[in-house]
């Protein structure tokens, strides 16, 4: 990928970096890209995620996946980081119709769902309408206790029990060494993978987490991994020379300007699920201590026509955060006799699109209001693999420049335990904070 920070600059924007401001940060990324180098030679829990290029096996995963390789549909189930990588990148290269946001039917076969929610209905409906005796099942938790995770997957099992269909056989696990996912999966002698070590489930995507729908679909994961290889080449002691770097620091450094959100619109349909993908990581992995920018998700084009006016117009504290591709399919605009809409028949669908970005580039910058440009030559595994990779060192280099622990989430895990102990599921202090919530209640 490559990273273009100009709208960023003091000179274009308010808040923005000035380059003798940028030249003073490259000292602290010189020292932070030691810290990373280190934490990756010695394998430290989270900077061993960006050592994933070189060490998560692509044979082992169609291995595990190869009895269920003819799936006409696959059901993750997962939720976070057990979910989003996946999801990512089964719909980014997809070819998709129609629109939808909760499933994808690939054009030359399998259909990938996610169960990333509990949402009774939600979950009803997509176990009725999947052909579930052609569906095959994949289970990700690296504790193997996720809450979300175990009831939906209890759930699923029984309707395939209750089709008359051998859940055991259509099953793949992806899960720690040990728990009780691990020993479903022993008992039943069912495929499974193993979650790496040392590496948080948001940063996973690049491992079996996030590659076994992938390699059910028939992708082609060395493709995903060299991509992501050869953006780890590019890590180095400057931010001018690496384009993850440059993100990273740019990020850092508007934030404490002020631009406390930042709003990523990718500019391809297939990377809707990308921007949900990135808010999870950087919400995670940066807000702490009262620190981080808030991730917003957006769409180019569709979100011009929502969130345009209070990016240009609104408080001075958001980056956005284009994501763009060079190449794409196209498609030509019909002639018209409609005399004002003569100008599109001239035109395609992809000049269309490339034209609405400039224009609304250029409308945030003549506005003063910060925006970075990242860019792939297209979407395909190779590029998305170094886009999945690129973000993630940033992110890590975003943290060691603030100074947080980027691979800790406590406030999640308060949130987990207090969900145990309102279902009964043990004894714990965070779940006595349901019951003394403050009420001002207005009633109809």
């Amino acid at each position: 990928m490559n990273v273009d920070i100009g709208n960023a600059l003091e000179s274009v924007a308010s808040p923005g970096v000035s380059r003798e401001s940028l030249e003073r940060l490259d000292e602290q990324v010189a020292a932070a890209h030691e810290r990373i180098e280190t934490g990756m030679a010695n394998g430290e829990h989270g900077y061993e995620a960006l050592n994933l290029p070189e060490r998560t096996d692509p044979d082992e995963i169609r291995a595990a996946v190869e009895p269920v390789a003819d799936a006409d549909a696959l059901l993750t189930v997962g939720i976070g980081g057990s979910s989003l990588g996946a999801a990512t990148i089964t719909n980014a290269l997809e070819r998709v119709e129609p629109r939808s946001t909760e499933s994808r039917t690939k054009s030359d076969g399998t259909e990938t769902v996610f169960l990333d929610n509990v949402d009774p209905e939600w979950v009803s409906s997509h176990l009725e309408r999947l052909p579930l005796e052609r569906t095959a099942i994949n289970v990700v938790s690296r504790s193997g206790t996720t809450a979300e995770t175990l009831a939906n997957f209890l759930v699923v099992r029984d309707a395939f029990e209750s089709a008359g269909v051998d859940w055991t056989e259509r099953t793949i696990v992806t899960t720690g060494e040990s728990g009780p996912l691990r020993d479903l999966a022993n008992r039943h002698d069912l495929p499974s993978l193993k979650v790496p070590d040392g590496v948080p489930g948001r940063f996973s995507a690049l491992s079996a987490v996030g590659m076994v729908a992938a390699a059910v679909c028939g992708h082609d994961l060395e493709a995903l991994l060299a991509g992501a290889a050869a953006e780890a080449e590019t890590l180095s002691g400057s931010l001018f020379d690496c384009p993850a770097y440059a993100y990273g620091a740019t990020t850092y450094a508007l934030d404490q300007r002020g631009a406390g959100v930042n709003a990523v619109m990718p500019y391809a349909e297939s990377l809707e699920t990308y921007a949900e993908w990135f808010a999870q990581l950087w919400a995670e992995s940066l807000g702490k201590d009262d620190l981080g920018q808030t991730p917003v998700r957006a769409l180019g084009v569709t979100d011009q026509h929502s969130q345009l006016q209070l990016y240009r117009a609104g408080p001075r504290d958001k980056l956005v955060t284009f994501v763009t591709t060079e190449e794409g399919a196209d498609r030509p605009i019909p002639d018209t006799d409609v005399e004002d809409l003569a100008y599109l028949g001239d035109a395609t669908l992809g000049e269309l699109l490339e034209a609405e970005f400039e224009a609304t580039e250029a409308s945030l910058a003549a506005a003063g209001r910060p925006n970075v440009r990242v860019e792939l030559e297209r979407v395909d595994e190779y590029e998305l693999g170094g886009l999945l990779y690129g973000m993630e060192a940033a992110c890590v280099l975003a943290g060691e420049l603030a100074g947080v622990n980027t691979f800790e989430q406590p406030a999640v895990e308060w949130a987990k335990k207090a969900t145990r102990g309102l279902l009964g599921g043990g004894e714990f202090e965070e779940a006595d904070a349901v019951a003394e919530k403050t009420e001002l209640r207005v009633e109809r």
